[in-house]
């Protein structure tokens, strides 16, 4: 011990006699330097949270004693956290492996010895590389990157760093053992200046349709006639179009053919009389896609009216402020919309605002136009939050609709929201029967649907159907325009109600037929002459389209054989040149009795697709799009390209440019096998 202690006092002695020489300023900022860009390389590369298995450590016990007080260990330790910062990277999970994140690694580095491409600043992140640093990139299948430098190297390359001012994101210890539960590495730098990009995230599976199912091929002597409700909505259309300009492909039950070809007015021809509110266009031409079958095509359009023939409103906005409503493309935008519509209403026309949320209440009580001022006021006052009473609002609308209830007057309740009832009567077929007992207090009922990600079309088109109203979906302010600007005399005001078409084919001249479109709409033939069974509406000035394909008696095309046991039926004389038999069955707005339209339709009415109206070609080339959406299996192998040519050829003057963008939407679903589909 003596010995010991005394080398020890010889070597006290020989420091005192020769002191070490002072470390140079340049080199205490370099020590400095290693060390903040050691610990910048370190924080950088980490995922804000603990990662999985770590637990909770007292930080301060590395401060403990006089370890930072010898400068030596503090550039050694320095030295050692670059090297382990380097190493770390090689043992990291994959950050493409994250959500989102599959663009965000694009930093290469390059063998050692060879010249390394610079890393640039990543979104999020402070790079503190150099490119003299040496470094091994490999690359196996999923772009895993793995980095070895040995400790030399390291040293190079922390003394080559530039000091950079650390940037730390402020984060509580809560969220820090959250994450930790849950495993939810979000994998992004310590940085708030840029976030990391992230593609857009679609919400899929949760907006609801009814199931659709296409209309079969029907074998004429068997089933002659086919009758069906017409339909005005043209939510579908709307739907495909938000989908197709949100980089997704519409599931198959969003694509309703009809309301993709009614989206559109055509200039089909109007009636002389008044006494009779629309009248049939009809034309047989060949099939576009099939050369051995023929179209079908049946158009209507309603009379105009004119400002001084327009009744006064009664309306209700019934306007769903529940915090599923709360997302730039709905409140925000069914605000803005209604808006456009007071804009567009007559002074002596009234309006109330009723709201829904986790309970229903009047905003605003029956006021004149006149004092748009006040309804305006009401409007810009809503916000959106709590659950979805929507059945409770519905019974409030209705009962302010039926205190203020004029018979001279259009008593309509117009309901806009995203469908997402949750609170009150939520199962359809209560609200159904709800909205069919008003009806026959002559209040109608119209949806305006808004919205992705709950949107509840299934809901909507029901209680539009059963309440002689429209169902729209307003995907933006243009649409609002069309449909409460420039339509609002067929949204508004209806000259026919409880419109059905039935169609009965000459088995003599057609072998079989098919109804494109239409699914939700089909009726019962004794239906047709039934005057209590509900069906569509016809507003001022509304076109509806329908067409068939009609396979011709010997046409090669023909894909159901004759029965065995049924006897060929033989055609009358004076009937052997008629291809159908067309009935239109209507009501006048104000009468419970039906009136009827019968039409032959003949050989003389047959053209070839050049001669044929465009307005019929155009609503062709909407319904051919509207079958290849939904995987027809009848189109063979007609394709996007010649529905674009088709339509290109038809699109007329087209004042508003409405076919113009069914144009531009075709174009976008030939990418669609790269789209998500929607689950």
């Amino acid at each position: 011990m003596n010995i010991m202690k005394d080398e020890l006092e010889l070597l006290k002695e020989y420091f005192k006699e020769n002191p070490p020489p002072e470390a140079l300023e340049a080199s205490k900022k370099e020590a400095i330097q290693k060390a903040v860009a050691a610990f910048e390389k370190k924080n950088t590369s980490l995922s804000q949270g603990n990662l999985l298995g770590d637990r909770l450590k007292n930080i301060f016990n590395i401060f403990k004693g006089g370890f930072f007080m010898k400068k030596a260990y503090f550039v050694g330790g320095a030295l050692s956290i670059a090297v382990l910062t380097l190493v770390f990277f090689k043992f990291y999970p994959d950050q493409k492996s994250q959500v989102g994140l599959e663009n965000y690694q694009k930093d290469t580095l390059t063998v050692a010895g060879l010249e390394a491409s610079k890393p640039q600043r990543q979104e999020g992140a402070l790079s503190t590389q150099s490119a003299d640093s040496s470094s091994v990139l490999l690359n196996k299948g999923k772009e895993e990157l793995m980095v070895a430098t040995a400790p030399k190297e390291a040293e190079a390359l922390v003394g080559l760093a530039p000091v950079v001012e650390p940037s730390i994101s402020s984060r509580s210890r809560e969220s820090e053992k959250k994450n930790a539960l849950f495993g939810k590495l979000t994998n992004q730098p310590i940085d708030t200046e840029v976030s990391p990009y992230f593609y857009e995230y679609h919400d899929q599976g949760r907006d609801r349709f009814s199931k659709v199912t296409t209309n079969p091929i029907k074998l004429t002597q068997e089933e002659a006639v086919s009758t069906f409700s017409i339909d005005v909505d043209t939510a579908s259309y709307s739907f495909v179009r938000a989908s197709l300009n949100n980089n997704v492909l519409p599931a198959k039950d969003a694509v309703r053919v009809e309301e993709l070809i009614n989206y559109f007015p055509y200039d089909y021809e109007l009636p002389k009389d008044r006494s009779i509110p629309f009248k049939a266009s009809v034309s047989v031409f060949p099939t576009p896609w099939n050369p051995h079958t023929k179209l079908l095509h049946i158009g209507i359009k309603g009379y105009e009216l004119q400002a001084e023939e327009k009744p006064k409103s009664n309306l209700v906005f019934l306007i769903d402020t529940s915090g599923s409503m709360n997302a730039p493309n709905k409140l925000p935008l069914l605000q803005n919309s209604m808006k456009l519509l007071v804009e567009n209403l007559s002074p002596q026309d009234r309006v109330a605002i009723v709201t829904y949320a986790g309970s229903a209440g009047t905003v605003l009580e029956p006021t004149l136009v006149k004092e748009k001022s006040k309804i305006l006021n009401a409007l810009n006052r809503l916000s959106s939050g709590g659950s979805t009473a929507g059945a409770e609002g519905i019974r409030q609308a209705y009962q302010l609709a039926e205190q203020n209830f004029d018979k001279d007057s259009i008593n309509r309740v117009i309901l806009a929201t995203d469908g997402d009832f949750n609170v009150g009567i939520t199962n359809t077929e209560e609200l159904k029967s709800f909205i069919e007992r008003k009806r026959e207090t002559g209040v109608f009922l119209s949806v305006l649907g808004f919205g992705r990600g709950n949107y509840n079309d299934e809901l909507m088109q029901t209680l539009a159907q059963n309440g002689n109203g429209q169902a729209a979906y307003i995907d933006n302010l243009n649409e609002a325009r069309k449909l409460l600007v420039q339509e609002a005399s067929s949204t508004l005001f209806p000259i026919a109600k409880d419109v059905k078409i039935q169609v009965e084919f000459n088995p003599a001249k057609v072998a079989e037929y098919r109804l494109i479109g239409y699914e939700t709409r089909m009726l019962k033939r004794e239906d047709f002459n039934n005057d209590k069974v509900d069906a569509g509406e016809i507003g001022a000035g509304h076109t509806v389209t329908a067409i068939y394909e009609i396979t011709p008696v010997g046409s090669p095309a023909r894909l159901l054989e004759d029965s065995r046991y049924q006897a060929k039926p033989k055609a009358e004389e004076n009937k052997s040149d008629e291809y159908a038999f067309l009935k239109i069955r209507y009501k006048l707005p104000q009468e419970d009795n039906s009136k009827l339209i019968t039409m032959p339709i003949g050989a003389n009415q047959e053209k070839d697709l050049s001669q044929v109206s465009q307005e019929a070609r155009f609503a062709t080339a909407v319904a051919a799009f509207g079958q290849l959406l939904r995987g027809s299996t009848y189109l063979k192998n007609f394709n996007y390209n010649q529905v674009i040519e088709l339509a290109q050829a038809a699109k007329g003057k087209d004042e508003f440019g409405y076919r113009a963008e069914f144009i531009n939407l075709v174009r976008l679903a030939k990418s669609a096998p790269a789209l998500e589909n929607l689950k």
